[in-house]
This record gives structure tokens, C-alpha cells and sequence, in this order.
């Protein structure tokens, strides 16, 4: 499970991408959310359930930034 989800713009003016950083199974994950929904990691990607996190990454930024 994803544990303290963060995430901010990448870039002042309103252009797309996002970083995002969040804690999995006790490991600091670090990444970066491009506009159509591709993940560049910037740490090592969870081995485990990589499909299930991947999911959950596009419903939190989803929710946080598309939902508003």
C-alpha cells in the first residue's frame, strides 16, 4: 500500500508533469508523472505488485490533480 503520497509541478508556469515521491513497503519511492500518464523513476520502481502501485499512482494523480 502507498503511504504519504506527494506530489508537486515540475514546472512554475502550467505546463505538464509532476514529481512524486511516497513510501512503499518501508521504501522511498521517487518518480516523475508526464502528461499522458507515462512514469520515469527516479529511485528503483517497487518489484512488488508493480502493476497494483502502478495503478494507484494514476488514481491519486487523478484524483489530486486532474479531480480539482
Amino acid at each position: 500500500m502507498i503511504q504519504h503520497f506527494q506530489y508537486q509541478k515540475l514546472y512554475a508556469k502550467d505546463l505538464p508533469g509532476w514529481s512524486f515521491s511516497f513510501t512503499y513497503m518501508g521504501e522511498q519511492v521517487k518518480g516523475i508523472y508526464h502528461k499522458n500518464g507515462k512514469i520515469e523513476w527516479l529511485s528503483d520502481a517497487p518489484e512488488k505488485d508493480q502493476d497494483k502501485v502502478i495503478q494507484q499512482i494514476h488514481d491519486l494523480m487523478l484524483f489530486h490533480v486532474y479531480g480539482d
